[in-house]
């Protein structure tokens, strides 16, 4: 048992799902057992009962840029520190022998029984690096894959109080200097940059990658807001790279969802194209951000959840952080604009991305946020239109039945959002009254 397993093991971490190495073995062998193959790159299997990957132990060899430019040896005569030598940190490079065999012959495989830790094989200190907390590269060739830059920093998002290596920083600040981030494949810098997002502390992936240079050439976007200016009685903090690290970890502490959090990462884009004569203002910087973002979700592929949300957020989060001075026609029409009467459910995640921008500052952690119930409030009154009743009066009170069709669709717009905007306006009027339903939004 090789990798993550071991390593959480150890740390005292549920073990979720464990990974095998096969030494002596072959993929031929392997099949005459019954295990089913799916590497393409490099003899991987998964075991016929609990389909947990099998892989023979194997050496690589680096033959081009990127990550694809690998050369993989597979062979009975691998052997298991030859294969470990090539991971990427000694954390992950510990293994340990398999525990008892059933009856059957078969490893035993329930998920309540840990890996023997009795008979660990450690190579290369990772046990040492645990109880240190640091993060380390196993040797020399982990400067040939850049996708272990994005994995190292991934972990210290999981890890935040672990530590980068003196010697594995200046390894990878060479990589970045190298042009080896360049070839990053846009699939896996998403893959990493998500699974890092979905950490404890996702800052300390983003930290990580700035400290190294690797940040400037994967997210110019998000490097440039560290040293930019904001008011000081809106953001102590003043520093907007600061402000979006400590957005970003709010939504971890909130444990939102994968699209909020990545909406919190982009909200403020364009406050790094701010022209230096108007700082420490960003008039305008919702739009700029919508446009970076935009560009952001075509390099890295981002799935469309995480893009229409983000998209969203970054153009209306001032608006909504604002709505409290909004007349109700003003609401309906932000409320529109997200299209919060088709897709509620999202509105709903925009307003968690929102509460987390409001609390992302200094000394505004625990401040309350009516904001979301203002709106969550205006919407469930506007939903209370019964708006093919409204449609029906609006075409009976046309002064001509013949009315153009865009004369008839028009009248029917504006009656639905008249009567709207009464219902919006009532609902104030019952709350302040202290009858109207209570929201919980935030």
């Amino acid at each position: 048992m090789v990798g993550g397993a071991v390593r959480d093991a150890l740390l005292g971490l549920p073990v979720t799902e464990r990974d095998w190495v096969v030494v002596g073995s072959t993929p031929e062998a392997m099949l005459l057992q019954g295990y089913q193959p799916v590497g393409k790159d490099f003899p991987v299997f998964l075991h016929p009962r609990t389909h947990e990957e099998y892989a023979l132990a194997r050496t690589e060899r680096k033959t081009a840029p990127g990550y694809h430019g690998f050369a993989f040896h597979a062979a009975p005569d691998v052997t298991l520190e030859q294969d470990l030598a090539r991971r990427d940190l000694t954390i992950n490079s510990i293994a340990t022998k398999p525990i008892n065999k059933s009856e059957e012959g078969h490893f035993n495989h329930k998920p309540d029984i840990q890996p023997d830790l009795a008979q660990l094989i450690d190579p290369h200190g990772g046990v040492a690096d645990l109880r240190a907390g640091v993060l380390r590269h196993v040797g020399d060739a982990f400067r040939e894959d850049p996708v272990r830059i994005l994995r190292l920093a991934r972990f210290a998002a999981r890890f935040p109080s672990f530590t980068v290596a003196p010697q594995t920083m200046a390894l990878m600040r060479d990589m970045v200097a190298s042009g080896e981030v360049a070839h990053l494949v846009a699939e896996r810098v998403w893959q990493e940059v998500s699974r890092g997002l979905m950490a404890d502390k996702p800052s300390r992936m983003f930290e990580v990658l700035r400290d190294c240079g690797a940040l400037a050439v994967l997210l110019p976007e998000l490097d440039r807001l560290w040293g930019v200016p904001q008011r000081a009685d809106y953001h102590p903090e003043v520093d907007t790279g600061v402000h979006v690290m400590m957005v970003l970890d709010h939504s971890a502490q909130r444990q939102a969802s994968l699209p909020v959090r990545f909406a919190c990462l982009c909200h403020d884009l364009g406050k790094g194209t701010t022209p230096a004569d108007v700082l420490p203002r960003h008039i305008g910087h919702e739009e700029r951000s919508m446009r970076l973002l935009q560009g952001v979700c075509e390099r890295w592929r981002v799935p469309k959840d995480c893009r229409e949300l983000a998209e969203v957020v970054a153009r209306e989060h001032s608006n909504i952080h604002r709505c409290g001075d909004f007349s109700a026609s003003a609401i309906l029409r932000l409320l529109t604009r997200c299209d919060a009467f088709r897709r509620p459910t999202r509105f709903a995640d925009v307003l968690h991305a929102c509460l987390c921008d409001a609390r992302g500052r200094l000394h505004f952690e625990q401040t309350p946020y009516p904001q979301a119930d203002r709106l969550t409030l205006a919407l469930d009154a506007a939903n209370t239109v019964a708006t093919n009743d409204v449609a029906t009066q609006a075409l009976r009170n046309l002064n001509t039945p013949e009315a153009a069709a865009g004369a008839r669709g028009e009248a029917v717009a504006m009656a639905i959002q008249t009567a709207r905007q009464n219902a919006i306006a009532h609902s104030w009027v019952l709350a302040a009254h202290g009858t109207a339903p209570h929201t919980t939004s935030a």
